[in-house]
């Protein structure tokens, strides 16, 4: 079992669900150094964790995150020597490797304000539930930076296509809630009275499957990017060989035969 009370964030686990928010809502919820590193070692150690099997990824006080914060990142970033810069833009990404290799579906339930590494961190969720206010920017442009942040120029266009990422990495603007769901970024806008609900809904709808399986999907989905056809076809045909020996396979089997709700344990 990992850390399940960090210092840099909210973590409550309620069966098999780990839902998580960074914690300074006055602030709109800026990342941190510290509270970088800490979700990058949390969602890392969150392979080895049999208690959680998906994650809510939430807001917190109307607000997803603000990214990473002026005073205490984007000012010291300005004094730091190349070596020191390099070691914090390789953090920052690992994030998104630790999220995008933890093992476990991630829902990003998305409200108000997710900006910067904000929208990186709902960019690398497998799910993303949004409010009509949810208002996401890749804003690197907007302080002198490149958009190729945090894998944004590798993963964006996977989501809604190289001419609407492209459009948003240079130009730094907000995609409102309504462009995210036309574009395939959001799965689903619901009122922000629902949203917390409904993405907690989803996990719990996720948990109650084949979660070796569920595994094993969101390992394909990052690993098959760089695949051609026949390697994915390949790699799906071990992967899937894989899941055939797994005693939740026959549980399905034994269920269907009999009439009856397959009851998923994840082995």
């Amino acid at each position: 079992m990992i850390n399940m009370e960090p210092k840099h964030f909210l973590c409550a686990v309620n069966d098999g669900v780990a839902t998580i928010s960074l914690d300074h809502p006055e602030r709109k919820n800026p990342l941190s150094f510290d509270s970088y590193a800490e979700l990058r070692d949390w969602f890392r150690a969150l392979v080895y964790c049999e208690d959680v099997k998906a994650v809510v990824f939430a807001p917190n006080g109307g607000n997803f995150s603000s990214g990473g914060d002026v005073h205490d990142i984007i000012g010291p970033l300005t004094r730091m020597s190349m070596k020191e810069l390099l070691e914090f833009t390789r953090m920052t990404g690992d994030l998104v490797k630790a999220i995008v290799n933890c093992g476990k579906p991630v829902i990003a339930a998305i409200d108000g304000v997710c900006v910067g590494a904000g929208a990186i961190i709902a960019m690398a969720s497998d799910l993303r539930i949004a409010t009509p206010e949810a208002k996401t920017a890749f804003l690197f442009t907007r302080v002198g930076l490149a958009g190729c942040d945090m894998g944004a120029c590798a993963i964006l266009p996977r989501i809604i296509g190289q001419g609407r990422a492209a459009e948003l990495l240079y130009t730094g603007r907000s995609m409102s809630a309504e462009e995210g769901a036309n574009w395939g970024f959001h799965n689903k806008v619901v009122p922000a009275d629902k949203l917390l609900e409904e993405a907690q809904a989803w996990a719990v709808r996720i948990v109650a499957g084949p979660n070796f399986g569920h595994m094993m999907t969101k390992t394909m989905l990052a690993q098959e990017w760089s695949m051609s056809i026949e390697q994915a076809i390949e790699a799906e045909a071990q992967a899937q060989a894989i899941c055939m020996q797994t005693a939740d396979f026959t549980r399905a089997y034994e269920a269907f035969v009999n009439k009856e709700k397959p009851l998923f344990e994840g082995n």
